[in-house]
């Protein structure tokens, strides 16, 4: 089997591990591991990559990945990093974004062969239990005391936390017990945020008498300074290309900081670690390179290698000259639109406040001019080669065809 803890411990993806013992144990036996998802929205994000990734890796090392699509908790919500409580979700919402969830999967894991991939939605448990025979029986091995003082509940401690959201830790805990013994899964990973979660089911199942239960997180998706990765003026950075172009996708990548340039290629791509450390032994334009090929792997692992080189070509036209700008970002405007509106429709600013205070900066530019002036209208002669080349900044731009 691969040394699949070196790797990760290599690549940068682990954090932290409830034993020291599961290194050997990920390195000799093929184990069932689980990750939850909580389909909050009908598309997985630059936020979970990180999690698919080690998915991923864990699978082509030998071990069985369990994908847990939280139908059951997202109708309370993870408290973990959040200041309010989240919106509750019908049922119906859920069992429709499981389903958007299972496709993008499929990209990253294999479901056949012996370890191949299972999907379990714990709506299929939870939604079906007992109170009183839940919490007499799970509920009753948990100190209150304790859980308040993980972070995930701390930081809720000012503005209220619902006894509803104090339940979320119990039912996850529960979930790791249920894949334990239904299909034998020893491990959860998740996020280093989910550090308080994963504890409490490995504590649970160890309080039940069994030995066999361990816990990893992995590092968050974020920049040198700490920030997280994957926002942008429109929001969330989504693997769903109707969400996020391919383009977009691209660029987003194409465009991060020389700092993070190592980061991205070691969590997001499955290129060896050698090549990585000589594509980041460069400085200055020298790591360019690195970048194009950090967003050209990323978006073929996402949106396959056609709409990777498609995005590519796209950016070579705009950048160096050559190329097709037919794969761009379009948006279909009206005849003699304002500058402001036309901003708001290419998606470069969320309101005519922000896109005024663009414009005033010297942040917008159409067909490679300066606009100066807010109140500027779009014309035909904008459109002298059937479009206009509308651009935020230096490196984000949109094509303006008339509807």
């Amino acid at each position: 089997m691969v040394n699949i803890f070196d790797e990760l411990t290599k690549r940068g993806y682990i954090e932290q591990t409830t034993h020291e013992e599961l290194k050997d144990i990920l390195n000799n036996d093929s184990v069932p591991f689980y990750i939850g998802f909580d389909p909050t929205a009908d598309s997985l994000h630059v936020g979970h990559f990180v999690s698919m990734m080690v998915a991923s890796h864990m699978q082509k090392a030998g071990h069985k990945p369990i994908i847990l699509i939280g139908g059951g908790t997202a109708t309370i919500g993870d408290p973990s990093g959040k200041t309010d409580m989240r919106r509750m979700m019908s049922r119906e919402e859920i069992d429709h974004n499981v389903e958007c969830f299972k496709e993008q999967f499929s990209k990253f894991l294999s479901f056949e062969g012996d370890n191949g991939a299972i999907i379990v939605n714990n709506a299929d448990w939870l939604l079906d239990l007992h109170f009183v025979d839940f919490m007499r029986e799970i509920g009753s091995l948990f100190s209150v005391n304790k859980m308040l003082a993980a972070e995930c509940y701390k930081q809720r401690m000012d503005k209220g936390l619902t006894f509803f959201e104090l339940g979320y830790m119990l039912m996850q805990s529960y979930d790791f017990l249920y894949l334990h013994d239904k299909y034998g899964c020893k491990l959860q990973m998740g996020g280093n945020d989910q550090w308080s979660n994963i504890l409490g089911g490995v504590d649970l199942i160890r309080r039940i008498g069994h030995s066999d239960s361990y816990g990893l997180t992995f590092r968050l998706l974020t920049t040198k300074e700490g920030k997280k990765m994957g926002k942008t003026e429109k929001g969330a950075l989504w693997l769903d290309p109707a969400k996020t172009s391919p383009y977009e996708f691209y660029q987003y990548w194409r465009n991060v900081a020389d700092d993070d340039v190592r980061t991205v290629l070691s969590l997001l791509t499955f290129l060896p670690m050698d090549e990585i450390d000589k594509l980041c032994a460069v400085k200055d334009e020298r790591i360019n390179d690195a970048k194009k090929i950090a967003a050209f792997e990323i978006t073929k692992l996402v949106h396959g290698e056609e709409e990777a080189k498609k995005a590519e070509e796209a950016a070579q036209a705009l950048f160096e000259g050559n190329g097709s700008l037919d794969n761009m970002p379009t948006t279909k405007i009206d005849e003699n639109i304002s500058i402001v509106d036309a901003i708001i429709s290419a998606g470069l600013a969320p309101s005519k406040g922000q896109a005024r205070t663009l414009i005033e900066q010297g942040g917008i530019s159409l067909n490679d001019n300066k606009v100066a002036d807010t109140n500027y209208t779009l014309s035909s002669n904008d459109f002298k080669e059937g479009y206009a080349i509308l651009r935020k900044g230096k490196k984000v731009y949109h094509k303006l065809v008339i509807e």
